[in-house]
């Protein structure tokens, strides 16, 4: 009798040091003071704007309305503060924020995001 197969097991990846997390908002005014806010506080190395159109269903309507893109280079490890912070200033009801992780940066970049993003309180 053949003993069972186990399944290999799990590899436990670890979770990347970096992420961009994005949000939007309505008007070019909004965004500089949210990245100003966000950079200042160190909780992002980098904020960079794009203008953008969303389509989306709202309260049972369909819209396409102009938008500003927030995109948040930072430290995956600031994640639960910085989407604390962006949910307590922003102007939406139900704000996109989400955190995409950065499995690979440049050495350097990643460098000087961890240097960015330094700061008593953090470390």
């Amino acid at each position: 009798m053949r003993k069972p197969h186990k399944p290999a097991p799990k590899e436990k990846h670890p979770e990347p040091l970096f992420c961009v997390i994005e949000t939007t908002v309505t008007t070019p005014e909004q965004a500089r003071h949210l990245a100003r806010q966000l950079v200042q506080a160190r909780l992002a190395a980098c904020v960079q704007i794009g203008q953008i159109e969303s389509h989306y269903l709202w309260e049972e309507k369909y819209r396409a309305e102009g938008e500003y893109r927030l995109s948040l280079k930072t430290r995956t490890s600031l994640w639960p503060p910085i989407q604390k912070f962006i949910a307590q200033h922003h102007p939406y009801d139900v704000p996109q924020i989400i955190c995409l992780p950065l499995h690979h940066t440049d050495e350097a970049y990643g460098d000087w995001l961890l240097e960015a993003t330094t700061s008593p309180a953090l470390d």
